[in-house]
């Protein structure tokens, strides 16, 4: 028993240095790779426990015992690599804002101690809203009473804000699935907790909706932010946009293409331009190009076509080139912190390496990027190691960037 309950541990760590990049293994390699990368002390403890438990029941009474025995202890090193890689976040995010192009980026008299710090949390790893925030619900951006037209507004309880910043969240979930209350929750309830107003969106789903109405959604939050967020304390001439996976794309693409008339029909006239973007491990190519996307399997174009587009890209080239954000990069790009992880199965590094390149070659804009080292896919959904520097950083860049704005 403990031989077998060993390899499938080392097998789960192995995944970790090791995950598969090939269709259909991906998507396993990410829900296997997910929970033991951000959290390996917790996996740890429980492969000790496990381990003891199995001992105390007579399993190293023969020879396959102590072979188990041997293979636990060296997945456990491997978990002990995993969670001094996690720390190491720290400095690569502080030398990513550090080298930016366009100077580095600081914020003067920053506390560097987040909320999350706190033990308990951190073991808990699941980020349960902090008490001293307030979440009001719900809020129709639209007026038509969809629900996936509402949206919710994070302030801090008790404190009545003014002229604070904004920042908008757009959750991921590939177009297809997801929430605006499970996502990015770490970095707003920092952001709030610091003065911070945000607002966490829902826009509609494939298949259901057809492309462009996703962006649609996402500009038409954005006009509802530029002419109301002042009722709840926040300063509309500052606006960050963030989100991950399927929320980096639409967030970058949004901060990419400001009043778009295109993409925001009936409400042509709406200011939809933002003033920073922080993009997670996002989308930034959707052609399926192996020379603008790197590797990318069918999976994605395939989903693309049939569910999100609803159309090929043999038919509608023109459309996927349009719904690529790193094929709509112009000099007046906003400043953009681009965080992606090395070891990401679903969206692979090289669409992030490349996005950025194209964007320091462009924009007159801060631009920082750092790969995190064993970081799968969504590493920031969590209270983890990593997701207490990564939201950190995220502090730092965007309380710089807030700071350039007159007051």
């Amino acid at each position: 028993m403990l031989l077998a309950v060993s390899m499938v541990g080392a097998l789960l760590v192995v995944n970790v240095y090791l995950p598969a990049r090939r269709e259909p293994l991906t998507v396993v390699s990410f829900a296997l790779g997910w929970i033991v990368a951000e959290l390996p002390v917790q996996v740890g403890v429980v492969a000790v426990a496990l381990t003891a438990a199995l001992a105390a029941a007579g399993a190293l009474g023969s020879w396959p015992g102590w072979v188990g025995l041997g293979i636990a202890v060296a997945s456990w090193a491997g978990l002990i690599g995993l969670t001094v890689i996690a720390h190491r976040s720290k400095v690569l995010v502080d030398e990513a804002l550090d080298r930016a192009t366009a100077g580095a980026i600081g914020a003067d008299d920053l506390d560097p101690t987040p909320e999350w710090t706190r033990w308990w949390r951190v073991v808990i790893a699941i980020p349960f809203r902090l008490r001293s925030i307030r979440r009001v619900r719900n809020i129709d951006y639209c007026g038509d009473g969809n629900y996936r037209h509402k949206l919710d507004v994070l302030t801090r309880r008790g404190v009545v804000a003014d002229g604070a910043p904004v920042l908008v969240y757009i959750h991921g979930g590939g177009w297809v699935i997801g929430d605006k209350r499970e996502q990015g929750i770490p970095m707003m309830h920092e952001l709030v907790r610091r003065g911070w107003v945000c607002v966490a969106i829902n826009y509609r789903l494939s298949p259901r909706a057809t492309w462009p109405a996703h962006i649609v959604d996402c500009k038409r939050a954005v006009a509802w932010v530029r002419e109301n967020i002042d009722e709840h304390g926040g300063d509309p001439g500052f606006i960050a946009v963030s989100g991950g996976s399927a929320g980096g794309h639409l967030s970058a693409l949004l901060a990419l293409t400001p009043n778009e008339p295109e993409w925001q029909p009936g409400f042509e006239d709406a200011d939809t331009s933002v003033d920073a973007c922080l993009p997670l491990y996002g989308v930034y190519d959707v052609t399926g190009d192996p020379d603008a996307s790197g590797a990318y399997g069918p999976g994605l174009l395939d989903l693309l076509e049939r569910r999100v587009m609803k159309t090929t890209i043999a038919d509608n080239r023109a459309v996927f080139e349009r719904a690529s954000p790193d094929r709509r990069i112009t000099a007046t790009a906003p400043p953009m912190f681009v965080l992606h992880g090395t070891n990401d199965t679903l969206v692979p590094p090289q669409v992030a390496r490349r996005f950025v390149e194209r964007l320091r070659a462009v924009s007159r804009e801060p631009v920082a990027y750092v790969e995190l080292p064993r970081a799968q896919h969504a590493f920031d959904i969590l209270v983890s190691i990593r997701s207490r520097h990564t939201t950190m950083g995220a502090v730092r860049f965007l309380e710089a960037m807030r700071s350039r704005v007159p007051r």
